[in-house]
């Protein structure tokens, strides 16, 4: 299986690009994983919340195959705590799929056309953080629910 993370816009802080890199090399003992990312839509200011979802839709959706599990990394999605995210790998792992791309939207969340493509959603939080930071959040989780899988010492239950 492959786990793909989709992410609207680069990272311009240099110390979080060289955490999710460092975790991004990590994962790779574990898994084949690819980060995504998608560049801002260009004259954003000219547009409405709605006009700038449907934009980011349309590019989120043209990355994912129709073989694919779309999850959302959204704030009304499921909660879990590491281990029950590492059991919902696992699950997704022993289904066959081959594909799994969860995707961090923009601003604005997600267009209607991409809920409606989605197979499931995730929150990591109630609180807001930025997209960069869930970046690395989210691909430490992985990481964290790999060790988990294989009872390896970073997780302390």
């Amino acid at each position: 299986m492959t786990i793909k993370l989709i992410a609207i816009g680069k990272t311009d802080n240099k110390q979080l690009t060289l955490l999710i890199n460092d975790y991004i090399k990590r994962l790779g003992f574990y898994i084949k994983f690819n980060l995504e990312v998608i560049p801002d839509i260009k004259n954003s200011k000219n547009l409405s919340e709605d006009q700038q979802k449907k934009k980011e839709g349309e590019l989120i959706l043209s990355k994912v195959n129709t073989t694919d599990a779309l999850i959302l990394l959204d704030e009304n999605g499921k909660q879990y705590d590491s281990v029950a995210f590492s059991n919902y790998l696992q699950k997704h792992m022993n289904s066959g799929i081959k594909q799994v791309v969860f995707v961090i939207g923009g601003p604005y969340g997600f267009s209607e056309d991409v809920y409606k493509k989605a197979n499931g959603k995730i929150s990591l939080s109630k609180m807001t953080f930025s997209h960069q930071m869930i970046r690395l959040f989210f691909i430490e989780q992985l990481y964290r629910g790999f060790t988990i899988l294989r009872n390896e010492p970073y997780h302390h239950r």
